[in-house]
């Protein structure tokens, strides 16, 4: 059985991660997409010849705690004791993985002061890139310490640090040491309650640090001000590729958030990736989103699930879509654009766009009619791969439709959430765990949890950051 996690690194370009996921070990993959001219000089430490061994994590850890009178954490000693066998078989770009929600190995969840110490272990150790400390306790203590390394590590490139009760002080001081942090290119800050005051300390970094290239504040609780301060630093910002900027704590019914975002996409023509979900968004701010999509031509992954928007904010949607050529991947689950807004969809889909890949539309009081119609669109359109529909009223002509588009090769069973089946001589459909994020918050504690389909729009839309293919 293999313990802790690696992955193997190459000069610039992708390494392989074997991350634990809250179940067990399972295999990833970090690429880099872009163009890395510049930076090149940042990434000194890898090179041709390997890294200098600097002696046992294993040891280093226990050592430091007995040194500074701490309690020894079992967890991290053994997934040390993982990493340090990977070392001796000579594999660097390590993403070393201490995530807090494992259920299948005893886990005492990282404090603060546990951080404390694994941080000492990892100051400029030169095989890892990545830390994953997702699901734990570190807190505002832990993040004064995650910003102490973030100043002396000049070899991490990716940090997650979702869910781990950081708050406002705790989130100004990781905006503010990344100021003159030139390596980290993932910043993963999902569901610490950072609020305004936080969101505000990310904003003002931007407009400093020139190297991040994905921030995740999804659940942040972040509000109107610091939503308008991203929209209005990504104007200038050319090197962020995604932002998730998810459920913030919004007040009145102006869709505020949504002009402002509007306008920046005007104006920025780098982003790529985008999510907006939980945002009270309704058909004036989809019809705005959709203005600033006519002048973009940068933007591929575009997420307003789980708004407002209803068959009319579909009219504006599908008008878009006959010129826009950018947008690869559509995320429209729990919405409210029933079967006419539908058809509008189908309409276009079926006779104008050939560039969109993946639409998901679950859960969107859809009725057989507009689903058939939309099954009529991926037998039409060869580019649109991906179509996800579950959570809508299923009649037997919709069974029967997309049944026959998986039958006759249409549609692939790995990009649909659906599967037929027959009982008495009648098809139906049963769900599949498929979908563009399935895995954003969790993945399953058995079976093979990071694969394409589960995340079919992070793999659809290779962004020009390191990003996971699961």
């Amino acid at each position: 059985m293999r313990r802790g996690i690696f992955c193997r690194g190459f000069p610039l370009s992708p390494t392989s991660v074997i991350s634990e996921s809250p179940s067990r070990v399972c295999g990833r993959e970090w690429r880099r997409l872009s163009d890395t001219s510049s930076t090149d000089s940042l990434l000194h430490w890898h090179s041709d010849s390997a890294p200098e061994p600097i002696g046992s994590l294993q040891e280093h850890y226990y050592n430091l705690c007995k040194e500074k009178s701490k309690k020894i954490n079992p967890f991290i000693l053994h997934i040390l004791q993982g990493v340090d066998e990977e070392i001796e078989q000579g594999l660097e770009g390590i993403t070393l993985n201490v995530a807090g929600n494992n259920h299948l190995i005893p886990v005492e969840r990282i404090t603060g002061d546990d951080f404390w110490i694994l941080s000492k272990v990892l100051e400029k150790n030169p095989y890892i890139n990545g830390l994953d400390v997702r699901y734990n306790r570190l807190r505002d203590v832990g993040a004064y310490y995650a910003a102490k390394l973030l100043q002396k590590q000049y070899n991490l490139i990716y940090l997650n640090l979702m869910f781990n009760d950081i708050g406002p002080e705790g989130g100004d001081l990781i905006a503010k040491a990344l100021y003159k942090n030139v390596t980290l290119k993932y910043l993963r800050m999902t569901g610490n309650k950072i609020e305004n005051e936080g969101g505000m300390s990310f904003a003002a970094m931007l407009q400093i640090n020139s190297y991040l290239e994905k921030l995740d504040l999804g659940d942040c609780d972040l509000g109107m001000q610091s939503v308008i301060a991203f929209a209005t630093v990504l104007t200038q910002n050319q090197k962020i590729k995604g932002i998730n900027l998810n459920r913030p704590i919004l007040y009145g019914e102006q869709e505020e958030s949504t002009v402002h975002l509007s306008h920046m996409l005007k104006e920025n023509h780098c982003l790529v990736e985008l999510h907006m979900s939980k945002h009270d968004m309704r058909n004036g701010g989809i019809k705005q989103l959709c203005g600033a999509l006519y002048l973009n031509n940068s933007l591929r992954y575009l997420d307003v699930s789980c708004n407002k928007i209803t068959r009319d904010g579909m009219v504006f949607l599908a008008d878009v879509l006959k010129s826009n050529t950018t947008l690869e991947v559509i995320d429209l689950s729990f919405n409210r654009i029933e079967t006419a807004g539908a058809k509008y969809l189908s309409e276009t889909l079926t006779s104008h766009n050939r560039s969109l890949k993946a639409l998901s539309v679950v859960s969107n009081s859809i009725e057989g009619e507009g689903l058939v119609a939309l099954s009529q669109s991926v037998k039409t359109n060869l580019t649109l791969s991906n179509i996800y529909i579950w959570g809508n009223t299923f009649d037997e002509a919709t069974c029967v439709a997309y049944s026959e588009l998986i039958q006759m090769g249409y549609l692939k069973p790995d990009n649909t959430d659906v599967e037929p089946y027959v009982v008495d001589g009648h098809v139906y459909l049963a769900e599949v765990s498929n979908g563009l994020k399935r895995h954003y918050y969790w993945t399953p504690t058995y079976g093979q949890a990071c694969i394409h389909s589960a995340n079919a729009g992070f793999n659809l839309v290779p962004a020009t950051f390191w990003y996971c293919v699961l």
